[in-house]
């Protein structure tokens, strides 16, 4: 059953976003807006374009979290065999099981620790030209 699923999820996001897929659901529209003079704008002409519509959402909003949950599932796995190959820290693997107030914390760590080691790049730069020029002072 998941299998089959996964396969009808693919299928229809696939084709959910294809320039054709929205050609016609614009083609679609027109054709109920032109019909309304011929039914006289009524409840029944209004219902049906609120209907269609709300359960199209209703079932794409599914189809669509089903398949970004997998391709989200999918780049983290590759970018904790990514971190745990590299030189990453392993630590950082898993990290998306963590509250959101955990996951801010690590970023707040890595920002200043990036800040940090920019900061020492730029004085050891400084330190490099100053060196540079001396050296060529004399």
């Amino acid at each position: 059953m998941e299998k089959l699923f996964t396969k009808i999820a693919n299928w229809v996001a696939h084709i959910a976003g294809m320039p054709p897929t929205f050609a016609v659901c614009c083609l679609i529209v027109v054709v109920w807006a032109v019909s309304g003079p011929f039914f006289g704008f009524s409840d029944t002409w209004q219902l049906v374009i609120n209907t269609g519509t709300t359960v199209v959402t209703f079932m794409m909003v599914f189809l669509i979290q089903n398949t970004q949950n997998r391709d989200g599932a999918a780049i983290q796995a590759k970018l904790d065999e990514l971190i745990r190959v590299g030189k990453g820290h392993n630590h950082f693997i898993g990290i998306e099981h963590l509250t959101e107030s955990e996951v801010e914390e690590i970023r707040d760590k890595c920002e200043r620790a990036a800040k940090r080691h920019d900061e020492q790049v730029a004085s050891m730069a400084a330190k490099k030209a100053v060196a540079q020029k001396k050296k060529h002072a004399a």
